[in-house]
């Protein structure tokens, strides 16, 4: 297993609020990520490097040993699986919600739904505990348009202040799960890298408490 540190970040308002907390922890990188069309990049840490990529894609970087820690929103933490990864800390950063929503004033169905979302397995998960059964329809965006269009009668998705839903004449039902940014670490990585990995734990935690008290 190689020496260096991968940490793979998820790009867009995530990578926005997590390069602070990672120059917290003392780790910064050598060039603007922004302003480069690079995807690996160096830092100030000897034999420390940052991937950049889609934050669907992160947990199945660690999970496979390509980087050795990731961040990611606990929405796509959810969705893929835990298998092989640790999730030793809470970043308490990018929060929103993973809920149900439908259209305005219309009772939802109970024997049958059809739901659309880009969060199948959660989906499926969270129909079948409630005892309802749930066809489940992938969409990758524009979920309100769905339930408008008669293509479903709810959506599963991410809330933040539920302006997009109100403005499409939807209402947010019932919560799936709060999310947060979390910090994974490949299973094999925390026991052969530990002297490396434990470090960059400390420090994170630190950061985040330092915020929490703030």
């Amino acid at each position: 297993m190689s020496k260096q540190l991968i940490l793979a970040l998820s790009k867009g308002r995530i990578l926005d609020e997590t390069l602070p907390l990672l120059a917290e922890a003392g780790i910064t990188p050598a060039e603007d990520l922004r302003a480069s069309r690079k995807l690996l990049f160096d830092t100030n840490m000897p034999g420390v490097k940052l991937v950049v990529i889609r934050a669907t894609d992160v947990p199945t970087y660690v999970q496979l040993g390509a980087a050795d820690v990731g961040i990611a929103g606990k929405d796509v933490l959810l969705e893929h699986g835990a298998e092989g990864l640790y999730e030793p800390i809470d970043l308490e950063i990018a929060r929103c919600r993973l809920m149900t929503a439908g259209v305005q004033g219309v009772e939802p169905a109970r024997a049958r739904l059809r739901v659309a979302t880009k969060f199948v397995n959660v989906a499926r998960r969270y129909y079948a505990a409630q005892g309802i059964q749930a066809e489940v329809i992938k969409l990758y965006g524009a979920m309100e348009l769905a339930p408008m269009m008669n293509l479903a009668d709810e959506i599963v998705d991410i809330v933040d202040t539920g302006n997009t839903l109100r403005a499409n004449g939807m209402e947010p039902r019932e919560l799936i799960a709060p999310i947060s940014t979390r910090l994974v670490v490949n299973q094999a990585a925390m026991t052969m890298k530990h002297e490396r990995i434990k470090p960059l734990l400390e420090g994170m935690r630190a950061a985040v408490a330092r915020r929490r008290a703030a």
